[in-house]
Parts: structure tokens; C-alpha cells; sequence
């Protein structure tokens, strides 16, 4: 039976699937919000596995439009193996992984080709940046013309 991985394990990986989801949005690609029905759901999909085992940690998989899943569960349920669908739809998941690889690495993600043998076209996320996102707000957007974030107070004009 497999064991759960420790508190903190499953910590850093939340840490880094809201990182790489954040990263993903900034980037312009729709991400699938944590427990969105699957009818409903299109984009990339970020998955944190509470296991702790090699292929456990954050999976991220593209998931094609409910239009497209559509056409390919009723070509598989009636045997037409030689429908275009299936090739469109392998097209499909390798552009968007070589994608989102990309702009993982970027961001400062280690990114790697799942290790889990049952989630073929699924990435894994073993590791994820801890400083700044891309995203962020610069140091000269936080200062006012004429005044300093220094000593003197908050950037955000309220102190705690």
C-alpha cells in the first residue's frame, strides 16, 4: 500500500502547483480550476499527488476541449482506430506539453516527462522557483514620484 507523503512534502508541492498555475495564467494559457467538472474542463490541468512515491508529486496535462474528448470517446467506444481524431489529438497534447515546458523552464521550473507509466502525455514538476514570479511587481512600480517606500512606511500606504 502506498504511503501518504508528510505535511511539509505536501506543502511544497501546493506551493509549487499555484506557482506553476500562476505562471501558466500570466502566460495567457486557461488553466482548469481545482475540481472543475471534467465536462466542463479545458486547458492545462495542475495536479499535486499526495503519495509519496517517484511518479507522486505535480502532474501538469493538457486537457483538449469537451468537443474534441467527445469525438474521441465515441470513436474508441465504436473501434474507428483510423479516426483523425486520434492523430489531431496527439498533435495537440505534444504542441501544448512542448508549450508548457517551455514556459515552466522559463518561469524557473524544473520540468520533466512523467515518470507514471498509467498518465502518458502528462508532465511531471518536481521543483519550482521560490523567489519573484515573472509576473511581479517591480520595485519602481511600488514607488510614488516624489516619495520613498524606505523607512518612512508601507508601498501599500497602510502599516501593520
Amino acid at each position: 500500500m502506498l504511503e501518504k507523503a508528510g505535511a511539509e512534502v505536501l506543502a511544497e508541492r501546493e506551493r509549487v502547483a499555484a506557482r506553476a498555475r500562476d505562471e501558466l495564467v500570466a502566460a495567457g494559457l486557461p488553466v482548469v480550476a481545482p475540481g472543475l467538472n471534467r465536462v466542463l474542463s479545458q486547458g492545462v490541468e495542475v495536479t499535486v499527488d499526495p503519495f509519496d512515491d517517484d511518479a507522486g508529486g505535480v502532474s501538469v496535462a493538457w486537457r483538449s476541449s469537451p468537443r474534441l474528448e467527445s469525438c474521441l470517446l465515441r470513436a474508441a467506444k465504436l473501434s474507428l482506430l483510423d479516426d483523425p481524431a486520434f492523430e489531431h489529438q496527439r498533435v495537440v497534447l505534444e504542441a501544448m506539453l512542448a508549450a508548457i515546458t517551455a514556459i515552466l523552464e522559463s518561469a524557473g521550473f524544473t520540468v520533466r516527462n512523467s515518470l507514471n507509466d498509467y498518465a502518458p502525455f502528462t508532465l511531471d514538476v518536481p521543483a519550482g522557483p521560490s523567489g519573484s514570479p515573472s509576473w511581479g511587481l517591480r520595485e519602481e512600480e511600488l514607488t510614488v514620484s516624489g516619495r520613498s517606500t524606505g523607512s518612512g512606511g508601507s508601498a501599500g500606504g497602510s502599516e501593520s
